[in-house]
């Protein structure tokens, strides 16, 4: 983005974000009972195409507030800079469902006022309270946007749409195959094998044993093969389908939009096998330098239009229902087309991203394997 300050600072070590929950205990700090005077400015870790300035040049000249912006790649360099100084750095974070649990446990955001939030009447149920952002009824997350990991493809590569993942497991586009540089993508691989492995068992692609984490493992060694290269941030992934050859990828919709409007031959399809998605959270550190900006940009980022604007950028679903009419005016159809009319189902069809953990909710007396164990996993598979 070239019209807001991009924060650049050197990343510690990931590895240290990717241990498990419980860091310490959740912030006991208590929220902001009122929004004051804006510090001049707020500090933000996002996802690419989440600070665009079509909606924060509007947001810097109503408020005074500049908004910096880091870029992260993963849910682990999300936890790693939210740390960062311990965390006097950065004020929000746009986590998921993969990181959320991680920052709560770890004491590294604080409790939420959404007394101060009015939009968040308007959002839909599933997404008031989540257990990803919501710890016994204490809110640490506002819920932002959300919506499918999806298989993008070039046209040319294909004389009919692919209906599968198979597509990305196939020796027939060996080289020509990338997926994201994440520990999170061994769910995907895991609920491909729900589908095509029964007898493996597996019923939430989160919660793994042993032996079928070591099953999920053994496809992705395999498919290391095949891949043209891991993507981390969604540019590198872009620059993929336009520059290196690769014709099919795990991905997001942000991407088929933008390689679409650069007159990439592609599209993206949801396989049949089911996909796995995000819920994102606004997240506040329990250490914020700007909480009154920054209770300003969570207050504007979950307003109709501006959610709508995110929507349709990056191609994906406001939490905010009111955003529907917002977003037909800004392209007709497109509340239908994101699902925002009928929300529900669409969103019970997804197996959002969450935190693994050791204690198996889908199997009575098993255990699971915890997300540091699917990092060490994904060292192994990466080589």
């Amino acid at each position: 983005m070239n019209k807001n300050k991009v924060i650049s600072m050197t990343m510690g070590a990931v590895l240290s974000a990717g241990t498990a929950l419980a860091v310490s205990a959740p912030s006991q700090k208590a929220p902001l009972q009122e929004i004051g005077q804006g510090e001049g400015e707020v500090n933000l870790v996002v996802w690419e195409g989440y600070a665009q300035p079509e909606w924060v040049k509007p947001f810097e000249e109503k408020t005074s507030c500049q908004v910096n912006v880091k870029y992260a790649g993963s849910s682990d360099e999300m936890v790693a800079l939210m740390r960062t100084g311990g965390g006097s750095v950065y004020d929000l974070v746009s986590a998921s469902g993969d990181a959320s649990l991680r920052l709560i446990y770890g004491g590294n955001v604080q409790p939420l006022n959404m007394n101060l939030i009015p939009a968040w009447d308007d959002f839909i149920p599933q997404l008031k309270s989540p257990p990803f952002n919501t710890v016994n009824d204490v809110h640490y997350g506002l819920s932002y946007e959300w919506g499918p990991n999806v298989l993008l493809y070039n046209t040319e590569a294909f004389d009919t749409a692919p209906t599968s993942w198979d597509v990305i497991y196939s020796d027939k586009y060996a080289g020509r195959i990338t997926v994201p540089d994440n520990p999170i993508h061994i769910a995907d691989a895991a609920l491909y094998l729900m589908s095509h492995s029964p007898e493996l068992g597996i019923k939430d692609p989160y919660e793994l044993t042993q032996d079928q984490l070591s099953a999920v493992v053994k496809l992705l060694k395999k498919q290391r093969g095949l891949i043209k290269k891991y993507w981390g941030l969604a540019s590198t992934e872009i620059s993929l389908f336009k520059n290196d050859g690769v014709v099919v990828g795990s991905s997001w919709p942000y991407q088929t939009n933008a390689l679409q409007e650069d007159g990439v031959p592609v599209e993206s399809t949801i396989p049949k096998e089911g996909v796995t998605g995000w819920a994102d959270s606004w997240m506040l550190s329990s250490e914020a330098p700007h909480p009154n900006c920054a209770y300003q940009y969570m207050n504007y980022a979950s307003t109709p239009k501006v959610q709508a604007m995110q929507a349709l950028y990056f191609g994906e679903t406001p939490a905010n229902t009111k955003a529907c009419d917002a977003m037909d005016e800004l392209q007709e159809g497109s509340c239908t087309k994101w699902h925002l009319n009928a929300p529900a189902s669409y969103f019970e069809s997804i197996y959002f991203w969450k935190t693994p953990r050791k204690q198996c909710e889908s199997g009575e007396g098993q255990e699971c394997t915890t997300y540091t164990e699917w990092l060490h996993a994904w060292q192994r598979i990466k080589g």
